[in-house]
């Protein structure tokens, strides 16, 4: 027996469907571990998997007699086998965030369905809770970033540009374990580091650059995310007490993390911090961590969510000088019953390279 796919279908007999028809990639990989193309049905009698006679061997090996997913090859389908699919379900639910509008006329006709049901974000939601294998991907992932952290350190000069800095982390998630990046890298040096999600570029690393490196890798499918801002040969004086406000935020909330605590308090406190010393968060504190670098929860000020137990999440607090510079730092954090582990460990403390 297949427990998430138990789990999902308990929650859509609770809201009154019979079937679901998913679609997106993530939560296919979430319930079946099956990363190749294909629709997952889940059928009033039995769960279907439809793909490309190209990925019957992935697919198959994927799977486990446990799961009880039958397998096809969509070439092998006759109209009348995709009608019967869905036969007595009045309601067949529908991954509403995944499905364009043409796919779903297609899929009216295609299953004759009667009623195709938004299931508002029903898979995402279950995704927010980690198992403990899915926690050990996470960790691994984590380890792999911290290490490439270690070695950035060494690695990075003045004069190097951007890009080559992102390079040389990807290089080394794939030499050293990982899948490949969770995200596109961010490297931002100088007045590039103004902006939240500045793109590498070919400018070169300047004594007193601050650079901010926003990274993470995958493990099996899931991601690592961690931010540090380091300076070029020095710290200059006028950056200080900006890094140190980002730095002392970042530690409170880590410390304010844990089982039962509210989301939007914990974001508003940040703002207000902010604002008491003159600055402003330009993007959310923080975010869910998982197959998908942003899961559920985002935590900002109108986030109204209480943490729990297993939840994998960031705490990444910053401050943006338009023109001028800035600093981000995150971590990526497992929420426990009395406080959070940090999972992500790289030193936060002024960091010199070059």
């Amino acid at each position: 027996m297949n427990e998430k796919i138990e789990a999902l279908r308990e929650k859509f007999k609770n809201l009154d469907m019979q079937g679901m028809i998913i679609t997106n990639p993530v939560s296919i990989r979430y319930l079946t571990n099956i990363d190749a193309e294909g629709v997952l049905l889940l059928t009033r009698r039995e769960n279907v998997y439809i793909t490309d006679g190209r990925y019957m061997e992935a697919v198959n090996r994927a799977l486990t007699i446990e799961d009880e997913i039958i397998v096809y090859d969509f070439r092998e389908l006759t109209r009348e086998d995709y009608e019967n699919f869905f036969t007595f379900c009045e309601n067949v639910g529908f991954e509403e965030a995944h499905l364009t509008y043409a796919k779903y006329k297609e899929y009216m006709h295609k299953y004759k369905i009667n009623n195709f049901e938004e299931t508002e974000g029903l898979i995402e939601k279950m995704r927010i809770v980690k198992k403990d294998d899915e926690i050990d991907c996470i960790k691994k992932a984590c380890l792999i970033t911290d290490k490439c952290f270690e070695h950035l350190k060494e690695f990075i000069k003045v004069g190097m540009t951007e890009k080559e800095i992102a390079f040389e982390i990807e290089k080394f998630f794939l030499q050293n374990g990982a899948d490949g990046l969770a995200f596109e890298t961010i490297v931002a040096s100088g007045v590039n580091s103004s902006m939240p999600h500045a793109v590498p570029t070919d400018k070169k690393i300047e004594e007193g650059d601050p650079i901010t490196i926003d990274m993470g890798c995958r493990c099996n499918g899931y991601c690592s995310d961690m931010t540090r801002t380091v300076f070029a040969k020095q710290v200059p004086q006028y950056m200080k007490p900006v890094y140190d406000l980002v730095l002392k935020t970042q530690l409170k909330v880590l410390e304010d993390m844990k089982e039962g605590a509210n989301l939007k308090l914990i974001s508003k406190g940040v703002d207000s911090d902010f604002k008491l010393n003159g600055a402003s968060m330009v993007h959310s504190l923080g975010h869910g961590v998982g197959l998908d670098i942003h899961e559920y929860p985002f935590i900002n000020s109108k986030s109204d969510f209480i943490l729990k137990e297993n939840m994998v999440i960031t705490d990444e607090p910053g401050i943006y000088i338009p023109g001028r510079f800035g600093v981000r730092i995150e971590d990526t954090v497992l929420i426990t019953k009395y406080a959070s582990q940090n999972l992500t460990l790289s030193e936060k403390s002024y960091v010199i390279v070059g």
